[in-house]
């Protein structure tokens, strides 16, 4: 199985943490859209979303169940 990677434009590295973030405008309050960060991405990818203020939340990236094969 290939590792979930980070969503900086360019960077294949596994990702570790896991941006979650709406934009109020399109989203309800509750929804949550997720980018997908290796530690070297994190900060640049955090400082994007805050600055507009959708970043709500980092956590650990948990791979989803669901991208195994079989």
């Amino acid at each position: 199985m290939k590792p979930d990677t980070c969503s900086a434009k360019g960077c294949n590295v596994a990702a570790v943490h896991a941006l979650l973030w709406n934009n109020p405008k399109l989203h309800t309050p509750e929804r949550r859209k997720t980018w997908l960060a290796c530690e070297a991405h994190r900060e640049s990818l955090s400082s994007f979303l805050a600055a507009r203020a959708f970043l709500k939340d980092v956590v650990p990236h948990q791979p989803s169940e669901s991208a195994e094969p079989g």
